[in-house]
């Protein structure tokens, strides 16, 4: 690697940085990160910080597993790549295959199809949702419903299913036949209540109303994070997914669950639909199936869209979709050791009690600050939203937040800043001692302000 003084004079000038403005990032230049080590990362001056972003939601186990990076180094020694096209597989392929449908069996997913990336998965999904009503020679249902403030990616179908204008307005118009309800969002809803129950109870409402409106006959789907993370984490009261459960059911339509962030322990559960006790048709996953040492995704289908497929007699039952790198062998390979040690280390366990630590201390900053308008999440997602006026919950502006952000960082810990929330998603190993650290330097960020 080039020395740090080539790196900062070529910083942010000839590339363009995903979802920033790049004239931001050449006016004030990202940080630079040269190591990694346990959860933490170290920069191009030295400066060492505690990870309470962990990458992207997605470095669950730390940067230090030994065991993923053999595999992968295994891997590419034995077999570097192989299509996953007709008539041709790998060995780790099956294998990984065969490891999935214990990881998702209380779900009831029996199948499994592979993708490059989080992005990849909902959008296989999509289109999954789709054939399997044209499979089934419904061919109106083509609509899908989702919630405001969800995230689902960035590929055309996953942007016109986000429902964040930050990431549609841009690119619009988007794919036709989208429908948004509100997010079951306590802090912020239009019902006026701030009983979660009750909020749940508004978007139930609105639901159903929805699709009376467009038609039962014409939705493919539902799609959701059973926590919605990029959005805010905004963490949905316990009766709201099975609800919408039973409505999809009532109505044919396919539920879809976003599992892309909350997959593989984040919640504090082994996966946010179980967290609800709910079981989807559909179940996109990517970021930590691998710990993010190889870009990799994976779709888990149930058993009643898989026997529409396979019992399918003409051309619609084949799937016309797929991806150079689905199921890339040194991507199974690095999943294959990625689940092994997930298991072993029960990370699920350790985000439960950790983020029920790191929840706490949270709510005494809330308490502290008057600064903090709301502090929610549930496992190790977590969000402190800031605002400049409770009473009217306008957000806080964009110097006071980055001057908070940038305190922490000088006191030993990333976070991430979204709009007016602080986010936070540390890897699933963190100690007590790591949560103890993340709220001293959150302290601090805030005592400056």
């Amino acid at each position: 690697m080039r020395d740090s003084n080539f790196l900062k004079e070529n910083n942010a000038r000839h590339l363009w940085h995903p979802m920033a403005h790049p004239a931001e990032m050449r006016e004030h230049p990202p940080k630079i990160f040269v190591e990694a080590e346990n959860v933490d990362i170290i920069d191009v001056d030295g400066h060492r910080v505690l990870d309470a972003v962990g990458g992207l939601w997605n470095v669950n186990l730390g940067y230090s597993c030994e065991p993923i990076k053999q595999a992968i180094a295994d891997q590419l020694n034995q077999l570097p790549y192989y299509s996953a096209f007709r008539g041709v597989t790998t060995g780790p392929l099956v294998e990984l295959s065969y490891e999935l449908l214990d990881w998702f069996a209380p779900e009831g997913m029996v199948r499994s199809f592979f993708t490059s990336g989080g992005s990849d998965s909902v959008e296989t999904s999509l289109r999954l949702a789709r054939q399997y009503h044209k499979v089934r020679g419904e061919r109106d249902r083509t609509k899908f419903v989702a919630l405001k403030k969800g995230y689902h990616g960035t590929h055309f179908g996953g942007a016109s299913v986000n429902g964040n204008a930050n990431f549609r307005r841009a690119y619009e118009p988007l794919l036709a036949g989208v429908h948004h309800i509100p997010a079951p969002w306590t802090y912020r809803n239009p019902f006026d209540t701030e009983d979660p129950a009750e909020v749940a109870d508004g978007c139930i409402r609105l639901l159903e109303d929805e699709i009376a409106f467009q038609g039962p006959d014409t939705i493919a789907a539902f799609i959701m994070e059973p926590v919605l993370g990029a959005g805010g984490v905004i963490v949905p009261h316990e009766s709201f997914m099975p609800r919408v459960r039973e409505i999809c059911d009532r109505h044919g339509i396919l539920l879809i669950a976003d599992e892309v962030i909350t997959a593989f322990g984040r919640t504090g559960a082994w996966n946010g639909s179980r967290l609800w006790g709910v079981k989807p048709d559909l179940m996109s996953t990517a970021k930590a199936i691998t710990n993010s040492y190889f870009p990799f995704g994976a779709v888990m289908i149930n058993e009643k869209v898989a026997e529409a497929f396979e019992s399918n007699a003409d051309a619609m039952g084949n799937i016309g979709h797929g991806y150079t790198y689905s199921g890339h062998p040194v991507g199974c390979a690095a999943a294959l050791a990625t689940l092994e040690l997930t298991k072993k280390l029960n990370v699920a366990q350790n985000a439960k009690e950790r983020g029920q630590e790191l929840q706490a201390g949270l709510k005494e900053l809330k308490l502290k600050y008057p600064l903090i308008g709301d502090a929610r999440g549930v496992g190790l997602m977590a969000a402190l939203e800031l605002v400049s006026d409770r009473d009217t919950k306008a957000a806080a502006d964009k110097a006071t937040i980055a001057k908070v952000y940038e305190t922490a960082y000088e006191a030993g810990v990333i976070v991430r800043t979204s709009g007016n929330n602080i986010i936070m998603s540390p890897p699933l190993v963190i100690t007590a001692d790591d949560v103890r650290k993340i709220l001293s330097a959150l302290d601090a960020g805030f005592s400056a302000v």
